[in-house]
């Protein structure tokens, strides 16, 4: 339906002759994706497996927008430099490794675990998505920025959804539609890693998809 308007919403040519654009926001999908509910899940296990409350929850899932706050605005200048799918891919790297951390929670898990498993997503995070952002803005002319903003914010939303959508598809599997209780912890322990997994997995592609982006050449 976009191809035959006369002023289309989204021009499908972006995606078919500008490889960066496309395979950064498909990058950016896979990236959401894997993270959103990385504090949701957190959350539930901290406040039902480690017994804390929804305040000191929220003080140690504070660890992770902290050090993103710290270090994006670094990373994003050192995209200025740097070719930006490199330090994007280090970033999805490094998320790889603060989510697989988390495959490995279980009842005796220590606080000091979780949130060094949170700093390095945080971190991992940092770093891929403002080099991400850059990648893809800086892949098409002036006149396309509002397409290009308006795309990565639906790849953002939509690998949200898919976040969710995946959490809710385990959850329904390994523990149904009742409330989570000591008798269902192995469950929800269960499914939370196959979960972490999953999300794992996602970032493994994302490392693959970010890699083939190409280099970003700067528009005028």
């Amino acid at each position: 339906f976009e191809e035959k308007a006369e002023s289309p919403v989204l021009d499908m040519d972006i995606f078919r002759r500008n490889r960066v654009f496309t395979y950064s926001n498909i990058a950016a999908f896979i990236s959401y994706s894997a993270t959103f509910s990385v504090g949701f899940l957190l959350s539930l296990y901290l406040q039902y497996i480690k017994g804390l409350s929804p305040q000191d929850t929220g003080f140690v899932l504070l660890s992770q927008p902290f050090i993103m706050t710290v270090f994006s605005p670094y990373a994003g200048k050192l995209s200025d430099r740097i070719e930006p799918r490199k330090i994007a891919s280090l970033g999805m790297a490094i998320t790889t490794i603060g989510i697989s951390l988390l495959i490995l929670l279980d009842k005796n898990t220590s606080l000091e675990f979780i949130i060094l498993s949170i700093v390095i997503l945080g971190f991992g995070f940092a770093l891929f998505s403002s080099p991400n952002t850059n990648a893809i803005m800086s892949s098409v002319e002036k006149k396309f920025y509002g397409v290009a903003s308006a795309t990565r914010g639906t790849m953002r939303l939509t690998g949200q959804m898919l976040s969710m959508g995946i959490v809710m598809l385990i959850f329904s599997l390994y523990i149904g539609r009742v409330q989570i209780t000591p008798g269902n912890y192995l469950a929800f322990l269960k499914s939370t890693r196959i979960i972490f997994l999953i999300f794992t997995l996602l970032c493994i592609l994302g490392i693959y998809i970010s890699l083939k982006t190409g280099d970003s050449v700067i528009s005028e």
